[in-house]
């Protein structure tokens, strides 16, 4: 669990609010200098824009398609990841390859889909040279963007995948396995670490303590935060 000294790389903003007066968001994608302010987009779409043709960082010199998300744009639960692969640079979409798969599986396993309960999106949207994990100029240029996403979908569970999203969202520096499962409160949600699907597809044992045995414990226990939110 984090405690007091730990800061997250950004906190998001809970509350509604206006660009400033005189403030031109064409600006935002040209310079990581340039904050995004809270209200900045009314739609995905709208940020979408403004990705594909960003250049806060250089992830932008080799992207083929900004990532910017799929899912319920109302869901109650999102999924961050770290940053989009091959397969979702070339598709424009999050967790399409095999481990997007394998992640929609373990959903499906507890009743829950993208359609109606999930919405996906990764806290860089560009990807990474080879696969690496972002840098933190990567995400710090990109935190505006994520921070707009949970603003415009306020979804009141996230689960966080790679150290990338745990460092990010709640200051999280410890390894995955040390953290995984556990419920941080903030900002009126619920956090949980869970282990990246990549990860799981790389240790498929399914025995007692393996690491898929424990996402399957990690899953339902969402589940049941969903049901006790929803009062079902």
């Amino acid at each position: 669990m984090p405690n007091d000294e730990q800061i997250s790389l950004f906190d998001v903003p809970s509350t509604e609010a206006s660009t400033p007066s005189g403030f031109d968001p064409e600006l935002i994608p040209t310079s990581a200098k340039i904050p995004i302010p809270v209200g900045t987009y009314q739609t995905m779409e709208q940020m979408g824009e403004h990705c594909n043709r960003c250049h806060r960082c250089d992830l932008g010199a080799s992207r083929t398609h900004a990532v910017i998300g799929r899912g319920n744009l109302n869901a109650p639960i999102m999924i961050v990841g770290e940053g989009p692969g091959q397969t979702e640079d070339e598709t424009g979409m999050p967790f399409v390859g095999r481990s997007g798969q394998l992640l929609d599986r373990i959903l499906e396993a507890v009743h829950l889909t993208t359609e109606e309960h999930v919405f996906i999106c990764n806290v860089v949207k560009c990807r990474p040279p080879e696969n690496r994990t972002p840098t933190t100029d990567e995400a710090e240029a990109c935190k505006g963007y994520l921070a707009e996403q949970i603003r415009m979908v306020d979804p009141k569970i996230i689960l966080l995948t790679g150290a990338t999203a745990m460092k990010a969202l709640v200051g999280i520096k410890q390894g995955i396995t040390k953290v995984r499962g556990q419920w941080i409160e903030k900002d009126d949600r619920f956090y949980m670490p869970i282990f990246h699907p990549a990860y799981l597809l790389r240790n498929p044992s399914k025995e007692k303590g393996s690491p898929k045995w424990l996402m399957w414990q990690d899953i339902q226990a969402v589940r049941t935060k969903l049901d006790e939110i929803q009062g079902s």
